[in-house]
């Protein structure tokens, strides 16, 4: 873990980005808004058919809305990325010591002190780009490599889809002439089943000590939003 080469490859790894966390958000967003119309239906007591239709247009539209959010959202981190960097290279050529004295000030609180103190602040004022980049990271919090916009609206998509047609599944596959209280309940079963499961991989991915909690936590969320939407079905019932 602590060899040269080792070392290398986690420090460049810093430098990509992790589309984990969209397509976890895309699964389970896509989960609980396809179950919850699929709950609202049956709570309403709406036709398989009815409630099949609109749960593939919940995907679809769902899906494509959540990508475009994201996809806006990325694109203004980077912009924003793009507004300070601008605003730092004017600081830096208008006033060079008063950004020398920010320096001072970031290195001071992290216990520099003295001669190496200010051999640090040297260094980087030495390097432009290098200057820039520590005013930018330290000063402003600011990620010096933004997501990609596209690929994370495409991770969003495809994990939206995917997982938020499986609530539709049972509706496909279970015949018909089974009563719509047979049908809710293999829908809330298999749901139900996806949650706990992309719980226990989120719990992996992020090394997780109990992936089994990260399950039971989904597990908890999603159904609790099923539930709303079946209540409200029940009371929303005479409108249908």
């Amino acid at each position: 873990m602590h060899t040269a080469e080792a070392i290398a490859a986690r420090v460049a790894s810093r430098r990509e980005n992790d589309y984990t966390g969209d397509f976890i958000l895309g699964a389970i967003d896509g989960a609980i808004t396809t179950f919850a119309i699929v709950a609202g239906a049956a709570g309403a007591g709406v036709s398989v058919g009815i409630a099949t239709v609109f749960g593939i247009a919940n995907v679809l539209a769902d899906g494509l809305s959540m990508a475009a959010s994201n996809y806006l959202k990325c694109r203004a981190e980077a912009e924003n990325l793009e507004k300070f960097r601008e605003m730092e290279s004017r600081h830096i050529d208008r006033a060079p010591e008063a950004e020398k004295r920010e320096l001072v000030e970031i290195f001071q609180q992290k216990g520099f002190e003295g001669e190496l103190l200010d051999a640090i602040v040297e260094g980087i004022a030495e390097d432009r780009e290098q200057w820039i980049n520590t005013m930018l990271t330290e000063e402003w919090g600011l990620p010096l490599h933004p997501p990609n916009a596209f690929a994370a609206a495409g991770t969003t998509f495809s994990s939206f889809v995917a997982v938020g047609a499986i609530p539709l599944l049972p509706l496909l596959f279970v015949s018909r002439e089974e009563s719509t209280a047979v049908i809710f309940l293999v829908c809330s079963l298999v749901t139900l089943g996806t949650f706990f499961c992309i719980g226990a991989i989120r719990g992996v991915l992020a090394q997780s000590s109990s992936p089994l909690r990260s399950g039971l936590e989904t597990f908890v969320i999603g159904g609790t939003a099923a539930g709303v939407a079946y209540g409200a079905g029940i009371l929303l019932e005479g409108l249908a």
